[in-house]
């Protein structure tokens, strides 16, 4: 009896075990979550102009010409160097020519009265067209008495010599080839009078606002006496070079944490009039957000628009950088969508299905950036980059490019971008 006894409690036991295991087996794991928090730079580097280049000399009866894009309160500067002398050139005033009018309207036409002649102030003249320091006749580069002075106006030096009019030497004509190209065209017209002389190598420079090449009363930089003394452009050229280039702001934007396909867009189909379309073209996050109010499959969602250090809404230029945090749950997924600003309707997102934010159960951290593509909303055509006079901050108001009515995609145009990894970095932490 009392091995009866022991034999049942034993089975109970043993099916009571049984059965445990039977329960952990059926038992669904809770999904893994975390906080997370996401950082969108700005990492392009600053410029101070748009677009530059070098032209070649121009002997007498000559000319030489080169096209440039520019918008809206652009100017053009350039110089070039008035060879029978020791440190003439001939430029535009040191702010530069504006290539638009005060209604807009871009400026074509001959602008030779804009030009002017000018003194780099770093070496002393001579006669010009005989004196011994100067090309040709000088035995090497840089071999004249030094001026250490100042940039002026050879009107304003008046060193006793005798200059052939501007107008005698050199023609400037700017041509609006349409949209927001340019061509000018400079003409050596000494040969049709009595003074002649080459112009040599020079420089130009696309720029919204200062003195890029010189500034009046002030001492010449930045490889202009090379230029002018000797007609030796590539320090200047280098140096405009070096601090020229497409530069632009990014956008506030929205992010979306979901469970199934991309909420903020399909790639290959028409917006749907969600809000990408502002955002896309004006940088406008907030109708795209409403729009994810009880959709389905989204987890949680909002927008990115204050700078960090900060305390409002604003673009992020260089340097700068967006944050924001916000939980998920294994199986859930990212998507993001911010404007570049010096564009038409191009922003920056994920791919359709956005990020998975677990791998095996663990949470995603590190740099997202190779996953970021550049997208064409296909609500406005394209314009230059940087120039469209439909971009921020050129255009007058919000919505007014040219309408498109294409779909979503990478952009595909005749137009040349920096690489993604050049304008933005994405990085994620978990915690």
């Amino acid at each position: 009896m009392k091995k009866l006894l022991l034999f049942t409690v034993a089975s109970i036991f043993l099916l009571s075990a049984c059965n445990n295991d039977d329960d952990d087996e059926n038992v669904i794991p809770t999904p893994k979550k975390g906080m997370f928090t996401v950082r969108v730079e700005n990492v392009q580097q600053a410029k101070d102009f748009f677009a530059s280049g070098m032209t070649d000399a121009v002997g007498p009866g000559s000319g030489v010409s080169f096209s440039f894009n520019a918008g809206k309160g652009a100017h053009l500067s350039f110089a070039a160097m008035f060879v029978q002398s020791n440190d003439l050139f001939y430029a535009f005033a040191d702010s530069g020519l504006a290539l638009y009018d005060s209604n807009g309207n871009a400026v074509s036409g001959d602008v030779t009265n804009q030009v002017m002649l000018w003194d780099a102030g770093t070496e002393v003249n001579q006669e010009p067209g005989v004196g011994s320091d100067q090309a040709p006749r000088q035995l090497a580069a840089n071999t004249g008495t030094a001026e250490n002075g100042t940039v002026k106006m050879l009107s304003d030096v008046m060193d006793g010599f005798t200059y052939p009019a501007t107008a005698d030497v050199i023609q400037v004509v700017i041509s609006h080839d349409g949209g927001t190209t340019f061509t000018l065209t400079l003409n050596n017209v000494s040969d049709q009078n009595a003074f002649q002389t080459p112009l040599a190598p020079g420089v130009w420079v696309v720029h919204n606002s200062g003195m890029p090449i010189f500034t009046s009363n002030m001492a010449a930089a930045n490889g202009l006496e090379g230029l002018a003394e000797d007609g030796a452009n590539s320090d200047t050229g280098t140096y405009l070079a070096d601090n020229s280039g497409y530069v632009s702001p990014f956008a506030p934007g929205v992010f979306a944490i979901h469970t199934s396909g991309n909420p903020l867009f399909t790639n290959g189909e028409m917006q749907s009039g969600n809000g990408l379309e502002a955002l896309a073209e004006d940088g406008s996050p907030a109708d795209l957000d409403n729009s994810l109010v009880g959709l389905t499959g989204v987890v949680e969602h909002g927008v990115f628009s204050v700078p960090v250090g900060a305390s409002a809404g604003a673009p992020i230029f260089p340097g700068g950088m967006y944050e924001f945090s916000f939980e998920a749950s294994e199986g859930d997924y990212l998507s993001i969508a911010s404007m570049l600003v010096q564009s038409n309707d191009l922003f920056v997102s994920f791919d359709d299905m956005g990020i998975a934010l677990f791998n095996n159960g663990q949470p995603l951290s590190g740099d997202l950036t190779a996953m970021l593509m550049l997208r064409d909303a296909g609500t406005e055509q394209n314009e230059f980059p940087g120039a469209g006079n439909n971009q921020a901050p050129r255009q007058v108001s919000a919505n007014t490019g040219v309408d498109e009515a294409g779909n979503v995609g990478l952009v595909n145009d005749s137009f040349t971008y920096p690489a993604v990894g050049d304008l933005i970095k994405v990085t994620i932490s978990s915690n």
